[in-house]
């Protein structure tokens, strides 16, 4: 077997890693602190496309975390990301909020309900069933339908909420037509990710705390996979999956001597 090289660069999950239900992981704050102190390159990644990377900073600073707001990437950042890529200046019916439409503004789209050349669906607080069926019938007129994150839930002080892979399934149903999913575990998040930073896969690791996203993309990414036990994912569980993580550990604590 191949020894791998050094690690270089890091990649890490938001939710579950660093923070959980809006609190601090102990030893979150030690690892950011090393990683900034070390200059390695690293982002902090999160499917979740409703915020923008500024109101991440913000959330995450009065947590006590302090992430630049150069090293935050989002679903949505990588959706307007593969778009400027494969469809420069194109139009799209966006469903979301603030943090997908402004990245797509940023990347020269513009926001359109008339014959757009996509229809992007991304997180919102409220699926409105209007929207919804907009997006439909413009799917059923030869718009392309992409999503920025396959998840189909997400989390809540009440319990689980339906999220972007739930939505994207009804219209699916709805249509006959899949969407191209951006976010994790697509790969193609990991490698735009890898590219903002200057960073190389094979001297490059990903920390999350869920096998079937985080850590799924970071094997497919050909990147080295730390597996956190502070969020959705138990030792239990990690036997259902046919593959492994390089590692699992009890919090990003025990990866701050590896920095």
């Amino acid at each position: 077997m191949t020894e791998r090289k050094p690690i270089e660069s890091w990649l890490t999950d938001m939710d579950g890693v660093l923070m959980h239900e809006g609190v601090p992981v102990p030893g979150a704050d030690a690892f950011i602190k090393k990683l900034r102190d070390s200059g390695r390159p690293f982002l902090v990644l999160t499917n979740n496309s409703i915020y923008t990377a500024r109101d991440l900073h913000a959330r995450l600073s009065r947590i006590g975390l302090d992430v630049p707001v150069e090293n935050i990437w989002t679903s949505a950042l990588a959706t307007a990301s593969f778009l400027d890529n494969q469809h420069p200046g194109g139009t799209a019916y966006v469903i979301g909020e603030a943090g997908l439409t402004t990245a797509l503004h940023d990347a020269g789209y513009v926001m359109t309900d008339t014959d757009p050349d996509f229809v992007i669906l991304g997180e919102t607080r409220t699926y409105s069933f209007e929207a919804l069926t907009k997006a439909i019938r413009l799917i059923n007129n030869g718009a392309r339908f992409i999503a920025t994150n396959p998840d189909n839930t997400g989390p809540s002080p009440e319990g689980a909420l339906p999220a972007t892979g739930s939505v994207a399934a009804l219209i699916t149903k709805a249509t006959g037509k899949e969407p191209y999913f951006v976010g994790k575990p697509n790969p193609l998040m990991m490698r735009t990710g890898l590219n903002v930073i200057g960073a190389h896969s094979e001297s490059s690791a990903m920390i999350g705390d869920r096998m079937d996203t985080d850590v799924l993309a970071g094997l497919e990414a050909g990147m080295e996979t730390f597996l956190v036990l502070t969020g959705l994912t138990t030792l239990n569980d990690i036997d259902r999956y046919p593959y492994r993580p390089t590692k699992v550990v009890d919090s990003i604590a025990d990866l701050v001597d590896l920095v």
